[in-house]
């Protein structure tokens, strides 16, 4: 009997070993063929005397990012797209798959040069569409992310596009991702595409141009900045790549008349209220060594008739000194609206974009090896991280075409924390609500608490959800 056992047991062990070795060598096999295939493309490129990878330089502003980027300091920015229904991963993996070849300036990867970075065209697959499991805004590994610069991922209805601002502004990640849900929603609704088509949008351009070369002009040249330093927020912060998010949904006809009523527009209104609410918070309405100053980005194109998908603005700054106790909201509004329409003019536009690229093309900085530059370049953005105590940015007012209006509910923007800046917020309006989103690296909440509560005291209806970190 126990000879009997001995043996089936035995060939019931060979049988293991066989089929195990049989699966061995299928994978060996399914692996060698895919190996030969990606060498049968390499050497069909390399032989192919028609094929040539492009390349591009990057634009004047995009070679400030891969400097000072890390993963305490991302430089990654969202836009993301809220559906009137649940995302399916597959489709919007098909969608992205569509998408992503038209669009050069998402479509490359970063390459180290002798002097400069530059883009070259990105032959691999494109970025696997994930479900969001973490914190938005993270440092984009390309390494691990196919070189590809940017990362798309859903959760429920919504669509985010994470992009390292190498590659372009909101403007243009905005035109990349209008794009991918009309792409997805044709995917999930084929009647949109049986009645109105599958071609991008007459809203989205694919210009490649650096404006800011083609509109530099060396005879207006003169210093654009002035580097005081800011009043800087201090606090207890979350760990690196967590932050804390809370949106803010409200009427836009409300606070137009609000901000009319004052004699400001809907930007100086509520950029001052962001200056006001560090004032309350942090400063307690006393005195201050330094103005509290926050950096406001402005979209260059609308000055220059431009339409480029590339980075195309510059940074203003918007300040208040408080000099004594208590003073009111009407103080800051006024310091707000004076230094901000001192620098909204096409003159000084030029001139700060005069300045920012007369430093690129010249001749000395331009023969400094990479190596030695960036290290410079680190160096000074850290002299400058002083001079903000945050920054507010305004994408406007977002539409989409009429096809596809039903079936988007809303739009909202995150900004990556920064040197010196551990509070900032972004502004967007789509069908007549604005949406106000606070992203900050500090755990305290009390200045949104004053940012939104002096909002409803001037009668502004404001609805809050957050992304929870503050319950945590």
């Amino acid at each position: 009997m126990y000879k009997a056992k001995k043996w089936l047991m035995e060939g019931n062990t060979e049988s293991i070993r066989e089929t195990k070795l049989k699966q061995k060598t299928e994978k060996q096999k399914k692996k060698d063929k895919k190996s030969k295939n990606n060498k049968a493309k390499r050497k069909a490129r390399v032989y192919d005397r028609n094929h040539e990878i492009k390349w591009e330089k990057l634009d004047n502003t995009a070679h400030l990012f891969p400097a000072i980027a890390d993963t305490g300091m991302s430089n990654v920015y969202r836009i993301a797209i809220y559906l009137d229904e649940n995302i399916i991963q597959e489709k919007l993996q098909e969608a992205l798959n569509i998408v992503l070849p038209k669009f050069s300036i998402f479509n490359c990867r970063l390459r180290q040069g002798m002097f400069w970075y530059y883009f070259e065209e990105n032959e691999k697959d494109p970025p696997r569409v994930a479900e969001e499991n973490t914190y938005p805004c993270r440092y984009i590994d390309e390494n691990r992310n196919g070189n590809y610069l940017f990362r798309v991922s859903y959760y429920k209805k919504r669509i985010n596009l994470e992009v390292f601002h190498v590659l372009t502004d909101g403007t243009g990640g905005m035109y990349f991702l209008k794009e991918l849900a009309y792409q997805y929603l044709r995917l999930i609704h084929p009647e949109l595409r049986e009645q109105y088509g599958d071609y991008l949008s007459s809203q989205t351009s694919l210009n490649t141009e650096d404006s800011y070369i083609q509109n530099f002009k060396k005879s207006r040249f003169s210093k654009g900045y002035k580097s005081g330093r800011s009043y800087i927020l201090k606090g207890s912060l979350f760990p690196s790549g967590k932050s804390g998010i809370i949106h803010g949904h409200m009427p836009l006809g409300e606070v137009k008349e609000k901000a009319k009523g004052c004699g400001a527009t809907v930007n100086e209104y509520l950029v001052s209220m962001f200056i006001w609410s560090i004032y309350q918070s942090f400063l307690k309405g006393m005195p201050s060594k330094h103005p509290i100053c926050i950096s406001v980005p402005v979209n260059l194109r609308p000055y220059f008739q431009s339409v480029t998908a590339k980075n195309f603005f510059v940074m203003v700054t918007a300040s208040f000194h408080p000099m004594t106790d208590n003073q009111p909201f009407e103080d800051v509004l006024e310091s707000v609206k004076t230094t901000l329409r001192e620098q909204l003019t096409k003159e000084h536009l030029e001139e700060v974009l005069s300045y920012n690229v007369t430093g690129e093309r010249t001749m000395i900085l331009r023969t400094i090896p990479l190596v030695f530059k960036n290290p410079g370049i680190k160096g000074l953005y850290k002299m400058h991280a002083k001079a903000s105590a945050g920054t507010v940015t305004n994408l406007g007012n977002i539409t989409v075409a009429p096809e596809y209006e039903p079936y988007i509910e809303r739009f909202d923007v995150l900004l990556s924390r920064s040197q010196g800046q551990n509070t900032k917020m972004t502004l967007s309006t789509y069908r007549g609500i604005l949406t106000t989103t606070i992203v900050s690296s500090l755990k305290s909440t009390e200045q949104q608490r004053v940012f939104f509560r002096y909002l409803t005291s001037q009668g502004i209806s404001v609805s809050i959800d957050t992304n929870g970190v503050y319950y945590e």
